[in-house]
């Protein structure tokens, strides 16, 4: 990626190697400690009148048209999600030992605001920078070592997209009142999901001028219903489970720092896209799982009956057609996130090309999965202990390492081992106090390290708070060794 990136007054670098402008447009940048703060003028459709889009390869530069309403509708409709709705029963806890309602309240909103805190620096650092998520991770890791990270990244994305064509699936089948045609509204959600991915901006515009108003609308009208119905309490007191449920909602909110970049990039300011994706998700997740967890406990604690508590209300099969329908914004965002992940392996391919092949691979993979249950749970688990850590790291050399005088984010930019070994300090961190259940191989050997170790994890002991914790501490021990010339 060419060097083309302009220094601030006050002598602060910018992060090297930002893309080299399309199109010819006014634009207004300066830099600020910490990495390129770019504010920029730039309409929405350029001088032919056509609609601007998001760049083709990734040595382009991204124009600059986001708002903070546009941040704050997309990430409102992302924090709104029919998989948040079902899985409730992460935070309520196995039955027989369920939370109380209060505590499994406070672990959502705990949970939210410190993940969506975490996506909200992501998001400022993408707005600073104008690279996509991956892409800022050559400034972190060098560019080989972000490899690394990228496949990772690439795996989870692909996940969550099968995971939301079947949820939409399911969905559609409880609106239509059949339990045939599933293929049918699989092939649909990812014919559908793959043209968003075609005009990405554009499909942002969409949401904030249409689809936000309609969610809201859903939203209300089902909190209302359901409210009137009333809400029993499930566990009487019982805060037992408060971290494991709050570390459950860290997971879901920081898996999609590693995406957050990839549409704040097209920012105008980084304030706009820290506050739009801060305040949009962070209401949205909330109020999504608070509603999720009214309606499980109205269909006794069975998650697979929770879209009858919906259509137990008067029209609720209209208000829940409409969620269902703008469940594609969340096959949507991880498909061109997963294209914006192959950029940093394939600079040069066509991300229609990437998104076109990627919205195949999840409507096929979606197509051979008939259901999922516990998978999603060591899949929820496996992504905080991978991520988690790898933001401490990120957030810390961004703001007080090497970022302060500008990251690096060329194609050649020189590996930076070192950086690998607080994130793997963190991952061991986290998995030593609350092992994936992804194999039991796999939770056999972190068990046997505990008893190694003499270790035995307490209600106290959050994986996800030292998870992020200690590989934050010891980047910061290495700052002196890492932060390099300038």
């Amino acid at each position: 990626m060419p060097s083309a990136s302009p220094s601030s007054s006050s002598g602060a670098p910018a992060s090297k190697n930002l893309p080299e402008s399309s199109t010819t447009v006014h634009s207004d940048a300066t830099a600020s400690a910490g990495g390129s703060t770019a504010v920029l003028d730039r309409p929405e459709r350029d001088g032919r009148g056509e609609r601007v889009e998001a760049p083709l390869v990734l040595d382009t530069e991204p124009p600059r048209t986001l708002r903070f309403r546009d941040h704050f509708a997309l990430w409102m409709n992302l924090g709104v999600s029919l998989i948040g709705f079902t899985t409730a029963a992460t935070v309520l806890g196995a039955p027989g030992s369920e939370l109380s309602l209060a505590a499994a309240v406070t672990a959502i909103v705990a949970g939210t605001v410190v993940g969506t805190a975490m996506l909200g620096v992501a998001a400022l650092i993408g707005a600073r920078t104008g690279a996509p998520a991956m892409a800022n991770l050559r400034g972190l890791f060098g560019t080989r070592l972000s490899y690394v990270p990228t496949v990772l990244n690439i795996v989870q994305c692909i996940g969550w997209g099968v995971y939301e064509l079947l949820v939409i699936a399911m969905g559609a089948q409880t609106v239509a009142h059949t339990e045939g045609y599933r293929w049918v509204f699989v092939v649909l959600a990812g014919a559908v999901t793959t043209a968003l991915t075609i005009w990405p901006l554009g499909a942002i515009a969409v949401l904030r001028r249409f689809v936000a108003a309609a969610v809201a609308v859903a939203m209300v009208y089902f909190t209302v219903q359901l409210g009137r119905h009333g809400v029993p309490d499930p566990g009487a007191g019982n805060w037992h489970g408060f971290l494991r449920a709050t570390d459950a909602m860290i997971a879901v909110s920081i898996s999609f720092v590693p995406l957050a970049a990839d549409y704040t990039r097209h920012s105008r300011t980084p304030r706009a896209a820290f506050w739009g994706s801060f305040s949009g998700y962070t209401i949205a997740q909330v109020w999504c799982y608070v509603l999720g967890l009214f309606a499980l406990l109205q269909a006794d604690g069975d998650a697979t009956r929770i879209f009858d508590s919906f259509l137990g209300v008067w029209a609720g099969w209209l208000f829940l057609l409409v969620l269902v329908l703008r469940e594609t914004d969340q096959s949507f965002a991880n498909v061109y996130s997963t294209a914006m992940s192959v950029h940093n392996l394939l600079p040069k391919v066509d991300r229609r090309v990437l998104t076109g092949a990627t919205g195949l691979l999840i409507t096929v993979l979606a197509l051979q999965i008939t259901e999922f249950t516990d998978s999603y749970y060591a899949f929820l688990g496996l992504i905080g202990s991978v991520f988690v850590p790898m933001f401490a790291v990120l957030a810390v050399d961004y703001f007080l390492g090497a970022g302060r005088r500008g990251w690096n984010l060329a194609a050649d930019a020189p590996s930076r081992w070192l950086m690998l070994l607080p994130w793997a300090l963190g991952f061991a961190v986290y998995q030593l106090i609350a092992p994936t259940a992804i194999a039991g191989w796999w939770t056999d050997f972190w068990t046997s390290v505990q008893e190694a170790l003499h270790f035995t994890p307490q209600e106290w002991t959050s994986a996800s708070l030292f998870g992020f914790l200690v590989p934050a501490l010891a980047t910061w021990a290495l700052t002196p060794l890492t932060r390099g010339r300038r």
